[in-house]
């Protein structure tokens, strides 16, 4: 098939590019720089931002589907480029779908759109989206999920995948912030408490965007819905992060904060950063206290009863590919 992957320079895109590469589909990216990994893929790329309805609309030109997985991550900065990277740019990417006659779209969602600050043991896709969040990205997320979901129809078959915290080698998001915070002396425990979480090989995440794809049509289970997407292995957040430092050669992160102490110290710098009118994302913001303090994890049943969906690497084997690449990587 041809296929449009959006945002398809970045960690997620590339690595289902990579996978819609080795199967044999033709791929075009868009995204806003050249990627010369792209290039050595054999991926068409379009450069453009997806808030740009001309760029999105050159870009679904003559593709049979779209995995929207560009988006503005991160936890600090104006809602205005939020919305516009992560609500406008859907609404972009659904308006050119169906005026080109596009008929399957797999979007990437995630986990963070339904939580609440409060422990998530076990959840299916039943739980509600939350009245109140403390983030524009969780929040922009949420609003871009409906949208999708309320799209689907006859002409155009949607589902949103919710991957939940994706690790592996080429991570250039979470890893890169964790080293370098447990090279500074800055990462800390929050909380006492053995919370568990689910986590997802990247390998893993981008299998489970061609299952949803290659089983999405007008009518199907998968139709119309959201997915929680995981590894299937909840551990304790903070062995978790000790297992992905000591595959960086790094020490396990031991020293402990209690809650209220880590979301009075987030408060104080979210309020300093919005008197000085700073744009650089606080060192601890309270939606990141509490992602740290609070259980999140997944049942991942209905995908696999809907597109067949089975974590094939473990979280041992890809700790394992992780440390090989980045012992390669020095």
């Amino acid at each position: 098939m041809n296929a449009l992957v959006t945002g398809g320079g970045g960690f997620l895109g590339l690595a289902i590019v990579r996978a819609l590469r080795a199967r044999g589909d033709k791929v075009r990216s868009l995204s806003r720089q050249e990627h010369p990994a792209l290039q050595a893929l054999g991926a068409e790329h379009v450069r453009g931002d997806v808030g740009d309805p001309v760029a999105v609309s050159a870009a679904v030109r003559g593709c049979d589907i779209v995995f929207h997985v560009a988006a503005k991550a991160g936890l600090w900065g104006p809602y205005e480029d939020y919305h516009r990277a992560n609500v406008l740019g859907t609404e972009n990417v659904l308006s050119a779908c169906r005026q080109q006659g596009i008929r399957k779209l797999v979007h990437t969602s995630s986990p963070s759109v339904v939580f609440n600050g409060q422990d998530m043991e076990g959840v299916n896709e039943s739980v509600p989206y939350p009245l109140h969040f403390e983030a524009h990205y969780p929040h922009t997320k949420a609003l871009a999920e409906r949208l999708v979901l309320e799209a689907n129809s006859p002409p155009l078959a949607t589902v949103a995948l919710r991957p939940h915290l994706i690790w592996g080698p080429g991570d250039n998001h979470l890893l890169p912030r964790l080293i370098a915070r447990a090279r500074s002396g800055q990462l800390r425990r929050i909380g006492s408490q053995q919370n568990r979480v689910d986590t997802v090989y990247i390998d893993n995440a981008a299998e489970a965007h061609l299952l949803a794809a290659d089983a999405l049509q007008p009518g199907a289970a998968c139709a119309g819905k959201a997915y929680f997407i995981s590894n299937g292995e909840p551990v304790p957040l903070w062995d978790m992060v000790n297992q992905l430092l000591a595959a960086a050669g790094l020490p396990p992160v031991t020293r402990t904060v209690p809650v209220s102490v880590a979301l009075a110290l987030a408060w104080s710098l979210e309020t300093f950063a919005r008197v000085t009118g700073s744009t650089r994302e606080p060192r601890l913001t309270r939606f990141m206290a509490r992602e740290m303090s609070t259980a999140h994890w997944f049942d991942i049943s209905a995908a696999k009863r809907d597109f067949g969906y089975l974590p094939r690497v473990t979280t041992e084997e890809g700790l394992r590919r992780l440390a090989a690449h980045l012992k390669q990587g020095d």
